[in-house]
């Protein structure tokens, strides 16, 4: 039974189906010899190849896996940067098959939740608008916010690229005498940049925004900056079943190796450190 050419792609975890559309439109992908156009359709026969090399479709697919990573400031949701900045990808843990995808992206200057998974529909279904996945952020405003610009971002602004609003704004506990304001702020779907633009469409300058949570889970508190764990599938399954695919019924995960203890902790935090003096040094030379 035939499928269409960007879904094969990214069940075999090359990507989210909206980054294999953008290749196949790139003339980077090839089907038994002739470059591949949207629309088409694959056999399990078909010989496939992405950037002139044969990709091997597994008659089974993978176990799903995903990752929470917590981002910190300072790093792209890029895999390579020319200038050889630091990328979310740098430290993840290497696959055998398919390839780690992010779902979703957080600019350079943004912290906090970010997940990764090795499958393609999952990752495509979670950033896709139709399923509506709330993300959660808790963002840093200076200046006095008044009740009208609360209301006004509730109830909608005009962006360049359409109507946006966040679903809930709260108020978070701070120093009375602060310039700074805290609001957890939540939506449903994730637009470039589209919390920042929201405030400032109103005027507001965004100081610290860190997402906390996606698709109803919570980044760990524990977890330290630029370190990662793997979800089990007390975890994963109520994501999949969020987008309505089925639950996942392996796990690679070693639960002993897993837990996030402060002998972990301390690793975590001395190879992200050890990796930001090795990047630092490779950049000056």
């Amino acid at each position: 039974m035939s499928e269409k050419l960007q879904k094969v792609l990214a069940n075999a975890g090359q990507g989210s189906r909206r980054e294999m559309e953008k290749w196949i439109e790139q003339g980077r992908i090839s089907v038994n010899g002739n470059v591949a156009t949207l629309g088409d359709r694959v056999e399990i026969t078909d010989q496939i190849r992405v950037d002139g090399q044969l990709l091997t479709l597994a008659q089974e697919k993978p176990v799903c896996r995903v990752l929470m990573y917590n981002k910190p400031e300072g790093e792209l949701c890029s895999r390579k940067d020319p200038e050889g900045r630091a990328t979310v990808f740098d430290r993840l843990p290497k696959i055998t098959n398919g390839r780690w995808i992010a779902v979703g992206r957080l600019d350079i200057n943004t912290s906090g939740l970010l997940l990764f998974t090795n499958d393609g529909e999952l990752a495509n279904r979670l950033m896709h608008p139709k399923h509506e996945i709330e993300r959660e952020y808790a963002v840093r405003v200076f200046g006095e916010v008044d009740e009208k610009v609360i209301s006004q971002l509730k109830k909608g602004v005009e962006l360049e690229d359409g109507v946006a609003k966040f679903t809930t704004i709260r108020r978070r506990p701070g120093d009375d005498e602060s310039l700074n304001s805290w609001f957890s702020v939540t939506l449903s779907e994730g637009r470039n940049r589209e919390v920042r633009r929201l405030w400032e469409s109103q005027g507001m300058q965004v100081s610290r925004l860190i997402r906390v949570s996606y698709g109803g889970l919570e980044l760990q508190k524990r977890l330290p900056q630029g370190g990662w764990i793997e979800l089990t599938l007390e975890d994963v399954n109520p994501l999949r079943q969020s987008v309505q695919l089925p639950n996942e019924t392996e796990s690679l995960i070693n639960e002993k190796r897993n837990k996030l203890d402060h002998v972990r902790i301390s690793r975590m935090r001395r190879s992200v450190k050890k990796h930001k003096l090795n990047k630092n040094l490779k950049r000056r030379k």
